[in-house]
């Protein structure tokens, strides 16, 4: 057997043992990726993860927009344009904002390279099996399914842009435990 490559558990844990004092209440809020066609990456989030669209931004001066999703009842979002905007932005549950430079949709030849850019997005759901038969009745391409490869129970999808994102339930975190 191998010896596992990288940090032991001990040297991981003496790098980050001590928090610096000014990051006390520092927060993960959301995580951005770029969207070419921001109708299908919409419907993506919205239909196929279940994601509720929580602000949309307009930025002119960039001829970009930013649309904030994220796991929320309709009814809870802000309908004050203010309100909204903080309730998108500073929440303790993280979202995800898409950023769509205007016009992409339109160029054929227009993609952005998601090689490396972004190792995966990842969802817990309640279960993985019962998610994947929907995202097939959907048409969603599947870069893994959960009974494929060395890894069991989970699976990996791909959005409208081929950003990978990784969808599993408490199997697997217990198998991991």
């Amino acid at each position: 057997m191998s010896q596992p490559v990288g940090l032991s558990d001990e040297e991981a844990n003496q790098i980050c043992k001590t928090i610096s004092p000014q990051t006390k209440g520092f927060d993960l809020l959301h995580i951005s990726i770029r969207v070419k066609d921001i109708k299908k990456s919409l419907w993506f989030y919205n239909n196929v993860l279940g994601m509720t669209l929580l602000k949309k931004m307009d930025f002119p001066q960039g001829k970009f927009s930013a649309y904030f999703m994220g796991y929320a009842a309709q009814e809870d979002v802000p309908k004050d344009s203010k309100e909204a905007s903080y309730y998108a932005m500073s929440r303790s549950r993280s979202a995800l904002e898409l950023v769509h430079n205007w016009g992409t949709e339109d160029d054929a030849t227009f993609s952005y390279n998601v090689g490396n850019a972004i190792a995966h997005l990842s969802f817990k759901v309640p279960d993985v099996y019962v998610a994947c038969k929907g995202f097939e009745e959907l048409g969603v391409e599947f870069k893994k399914k959960p009974d494929e490869g060395v890894m069991k129970g989970l699976a990996f999808i791909r959005d409208p842009d081929g950003y990978p994102v990784e969808i599993y339930s408490d199997a697997v975190i217990e198998f991991f435990g």
